[in-house]
């Protein structure tokens, strides 16, 4: 069984979302286009932007060709508590909207499916955090994960 075939059962699977609890998610390029460096400026701005709007953002870091991020999602003003589905449905459409526009091209720049998981307790949510830190490390662009220009981390975990 290939790596694709493996998770192809997971590609139209409801997401599961659990209330009040941060959820790990990770998305990626169509055929793991490579971000240039002014692409990923672009999707760690659209990150960031639903901080304190649709999520708490934990944690973000936008590699070459993925997204990881960790965040757990906030009310509406009518108390229902916005979706997976329609948050990443603003971060990657506008994300795409605006990497297409910069770089003068056209087309589907995100997988429609992503990964995710329910974060259970405290401390699985700073092994979560150390995880998405650690990811430029491993991959061998940085050293150090202070080093990486596309990673935010909250100043103080929620």
């Amino acid at each position: 069984m290939g790596i694709t075939s493996k998770f192809e059962y997971r590609r139209n699977l409801p997401h599961i979302q659990r209330d009040d609890a941060p959820h790990c998610i990770r998305f990626s390029t169509l055929d793991h286009w490579v971000l240039p460096p002014s692409a990923r400026d672009l999707v760690l701005d659209h990150c960031k932007y639903e901080h304190e709007r649709r999520v708490l953002l934990h944690a973000v870091v936008v590699m070459p060709d993925h997204v990881h991020l960790l965040l757990s999602f906030l009310r509406d003003k009518t108390g229902d508590q916005f979706t997976l589905s329609r948050v990443l449905h603003s971060i990657k459409g506008a994300s795409a909207h605006s990497i297409n526009k910069l770089l003068h091209r056209k087309g589907t720049l995100w997988q429609d499916e992503s990964f995710d998981h329910i974060v259970r307790t405290y401390e699985s949510l700073e092994v979560t955090v150390e995880y998405i830190r650690e990811n430029p490390v491993r991959r061998r662009l940085v050293n150090k994960p202070e080093e990486y220009k596309w990673l935010w981390v909250a100043s103080k975990l929620k």
